[in-house]
């Protein structure tokens, strides 16, 4: 993948599709760095892609950071290799020295605009004679090497988009491949790297698919066999149009930060981007490897719609939960939002125990979309007693001390192991045995006296979360405030 900026969606589907492709067929997975344009280049963004790639589970297995038998990894300690790649290509002749200024070009630019022309190098310097060069050199000028573009390229196929050919000649003129300051453009430093590094397959953005041609014409001006390139559609927005990079909406480091599992994040840019037999919610990586097929890539644009992000995310937070050794770090992790979000009015140390906070994630498993779900104001009896007095009881229910009495009774009873089934049977016959209250009413006081919520899970999950030690508190202190 190529390196400009900061890990966003549509990058990490790139990146995505080239890690299960490589998995799939037993290859090795690269990032390489491509830094070459110096003006584009953001301090720390190269890291911060390896650390997202990292966490979103998809390592590469060679890299700047890891490393490996073809590095280095960053284009910008390989320009060495890149000019003597244009040496060869100028002592060839299927390259040439420009010495357009930059004022001149700027002039086509314009005039082309002007006349509602596509701006394109007139091939000027393509025409001047070995010693119009030589003089030109002698006098210092500044100079760039262009690429000859040859008309008559041959058709090649993609592995999204079939067969494809582009005659770049009579719609650009000769694109630079290395700058005045040394640095090759995107063009020359891909074609070199892929060849040295071994390039077997190039997964890439669709905006790269009319550079193609170019680039083939390339690699047959060096004599070296190409990579296969396989082109992916755009993802866009679900409404169709582009995704917005404003307040950093579609960066992976907002997904982290808001408590998104990576593994929700691969199953939403794969489910909107084929590339499977069926669309089917919950894929693991390890399903993404398995059942990935390039051929099933489509090639209209990839609609994403995040509003569906919470849902992906519910399914892949329950299987997390399900998981033993991977819910022991959801557990550590609730701990910490508890003291983040609670702590200066913490009550009690026991709701921090492993075994009080594991019971709510099991129980809660398949209801909430996120961890931090768990610390929203609709649960906070669960970390906070509530206050409820005698007196708001009353207005439900004149038999306040019956129901409670009859509570209390139960959860003695019930010491053992509560489930919530059996909570439900009891809790309606212990309803038989008041005077007058109906069962809603019974309800809705419990409600109020465990939790100081009028909305929530049932009262009997609140019962078997809390526990008959916690209920009894509860209730005791309800009935005597």
């Amino acid at each position: 993948p190529v390196v400009t900026g900061f890990l966003h969606l549509g990058g990490l589907r790139t990146a995505l599709y080239n890690y299960i492709f490589a998995k799939n067929h037993q290859g090795t997975f690269i990032l390489r760095v491509e830094d070459t344009d110096q003006n584009r280049v953001v301090p720390g963004a190269a890291e911060g892609i390896e650390d997202m790639l990292d966490w979103a589970g998809i390592p590469p297995d060679e890299s700047p950071r890891r490393g490996g038998s073809f590095g280095p990894y960053q284009q910008s300690h390989r320009l060495d290799l890149y000019r003597r790649a244009s040496d060869v290509l100028l002592e060839r002749g299927a390259a040439y020295r420009c010495f357009c200024t930059p004022q001149r070009l700027q002039l086509l630019k314009k005039e082309a605009l002007q006349s509602q022309q596509t701006p394109r190098y007139d091939n000027r310097c393509r025409h001047l004679t070995p010693t119009e060069v030589s003089e030109k050199l002698s006098q210092g000028l500044d100079w760039v090497v262009r690429f000859r573009l040859e008309k008559g390229v041959e058709p090649f196929r993609d592995l999204v988009y079939g067969w494809n050919k582009h005659e770049v000649a009579d719609v650009e003129g000769d694109p630079v491949i290395l700058k005045g300051d040394g640095f090759p453009t995107y063009h020359l430093a891909n074609v070199v790297d892929d060849h040295y590094m071994g390039i077997s397959h190039v997964l890439r953005g669709t905006e790269w698919l009319t550079s193609t041609s170019k680039h083939l014409l390339l690699y047959k001006a060096f004599g070296w066999d190409p990579p296969q390139f396989g082109h992916l559609p755009l993802l866009l927005n679900k409404d169709g149009g582009k995704l917005s990079k404003r307040q950093g909406d579609i960066f992976l480091e907002r997904f982290a930060r808001d408590g998104y599992l990576p593994e929700a994040l691969l199953d939403i840019i794969t489910n909107c981007g084929s590339g499977f037999a069926e669309k089917q919610m919950g894929r693991t990586l390890e399903e993404l490897i398995s059942q990935f097929e390039i051929g099933r890539i489509t090639t209209h644009s990839a609609l994403l719609d995040l509003e569906k992000l919470p849902e992906f995310n519910r399914i892949h937070l329950a299987r997390h939960i399900e998981n033993e050794g991977l819910r022991q770090k959801l557990i550590r992790e609730l701990q910490l939002l508890v003291e983040h979000v609670y702590g200066d009015q913490q009550v009690d140390q026991e709701v921090l125990e492993k075994e009080y906070v594991e019971r709510v994630l099991l129980l809660r498993k398949g209801h909430i979309s996120l961890l931090k779900n768990l610390v929203s104001s609709d649960y906070s009896y669960l970390w906070v007693r509530p206050s409820v007095s005698r007196e708001q009881l009353q207005t439900i229910s004149g038999e306040v001390d019956e129901i409670g009495r009859l509570v209390l009774g139960l959860m003695t009873r019930q010491a053992a192991v509560l489930s919530v089934e059996e909570l439900n049977k009891d809790l309606r016959s212990l309803q038989k045995q008041t005077k007058e209250t109906k069962y809603s009413s019974v309800m809705k006081l419990l409600r109020l006296a465990l939790s100081g919520q009028q909305h929530g899970p049932s009262v009997a999950e609140m019962m078997v979360t809390l526990g008959p030690k916690e209920v009894c508190g509860r209730i005791h202190k309800a009935l005597s405030s």
